[in-house]
């Protein structure tokens, strides 16, 4: 079973910066994307960055410019380094990875168990 583990949460100022980590481990065959997702209290899910297997990336107009995700093929493990915090951007933010299983080589979705970000002004 693929498990996805994030860690980097925390609380801070605004204008800070921080950077989360998630680490996918388990039967892996490749994985086609990863991105970050987060969930506000009272709001929907939203993405806010991803990046598919060829390295393009896509991000929220609220945080570009000041989010930047990356990954490590090797390591199976995404980042996002966040510069210029705001308080809007307080949330649990969770990994998402589309990963591609070795013995059926089908496609499926994992999620991190979440990590709370918070901002304070």
């Amino acid at each position: 079973q693929v498990q996805l583990v994030e860690s980097g949460g925390g609380l801070l100022q605004a204008g800070g910066s921080l950077r989360l980590s998630c680490a996918a481990s388990g039967g892996i065959f490749s994985i086609n994307a990863m991105g970050w997702y987060r969930q506000a209290p009272g709001k929907q899910r939203e993405l806010v960055a991803q990046i598919i297997s060829g390295g393009s990336t896509s991000y929220a107009d609220s945080v570009k410019g000041r989010f930047t995700i990356s990954r490590d093929n090797a390591k199976n493990t995404v980042y996002l380094q966040m510069n210029s915090l705001k308080p809007e951007d307080t949330a649990v933010y969770y990994c998402n990875m589309v990963v591609r299983r070795p013995t059926t080589y089908d496609f499926y979705n994992y999620w991190g168990q979440g990590t709370q970000v918070t901002v304070s002004s």
